[in-house]
């Protein structure tokens, strides 16, 4: 019955410390998005300005936005902190999971994880720059080309940063095609092959996609957002083509798992 005990108490130790783990490093990255908040509030005018640019650029002379609740423009300063936070912490808190789950990673699949980090960065990061950049004031200048000298726009700040993030969130992830279509090849699901013949299709979901999430309706903003999208299924195709030269051969990642402790 003791030795019953122990083996069951060697088994729990691991889950026990795993979970002890993952703690500790939410902890690390709840503090440090904390810290980013505050440093992101201190310039909450400066992000406000931003954020309202496209717009701000769009609208007739004179215009201005409203707040409709007494403590809405405190939160709404709140809320831009917290996104920006968010965006500015993005790369510690994917190297905070990599150390996660790295002690159940393969040699050559550990490696992997620096240039998924970057990668991912630079891709979610050239999404929302391009959806603000490019996507964005035609969008919003589509919408406001409606105003005439009896109907002004008077815009509610909180509508306004509801859509906006939404809209360049929704940037941010279809930039990380091509890293999501990598690990979609080394799992097998997918290749260069597959992605080739079935291009037609998926121009056809690409537009559909970009109909959807492109706030406006016309049909300028909808190509600026499908012709990125386009360019990184190509981009999709070939990086697929890499990942199933790469992929270990059977021996190897046999030998390489009866290492991991």
């Amino acid at each position: 019955m003791e030795n019953e005990k122990a083996e069951e108490e060697e088994e729990k130790l691991p889950l026990t410390s795993h979970l002890e783990e993952l703690k500790t490093r939410l902890i690390r990255i709840l503090i440090v998005v904390g810290i980013g908040f505050g440093v992101c509030y201190l310039f909450k005018d400066w992000s406000f300005r931003v954020i309202t640019k496209p717009l701000v650029d769009a609208m007739p002379a004179q215009s201005s936005m409203i707040f409709t609740g007494l403590p809405e423009a405190f939160f709404i300063h709140m809320k831009i902190a917290f996104f920006a936070s968010l965006f500015l912490t993005a790369p510690y808190t994917l190297f905070e999971i990599w150390r996660f789950i790295s002690p159940g990673l393969y040699k050559k699949e550990k490696k992997m994880v620096f240039p998924f980090v970057f990668f991912s960065t630079i891709l979610f990061v050239s999404g929302i720059l391009f959806g603000y950049f490019i996507a964005l004031p035609p969008a919003f200048s589509f919408f406001v080309s409606f105003s005439t000298d009896f109907l002004k726009p008077m815009i509610s700040f909180r509508e306004y940063l509801s859509l906006t993030l939404k809209f360049l969130l929704a940037f941010g992830i279809c930039f990380e095609m091509p890293v999501f279509m990598f690990f979609l090849a080394k799992l097998g699901i997918v290749n260069a092959k597959m992605l080739s013949k079935q291009r037609r299709y998926a121009i056809l979901i690409i537009f559909i996609v970009a109909a959807i999430l492109t706030p406006s309706p016309d049909v300028l903003s909808q190509i600026l957002m499908a012709i990125p999208l386009m360019v990184l299924y190509e981009v999709s195709i070939l990086v697929t083509k890499f990942a199933r030269r790469e992929r270990p051969a059977p021996e190897e990642t046999e030998k390489e798992g009866t290492d991991q402790p």
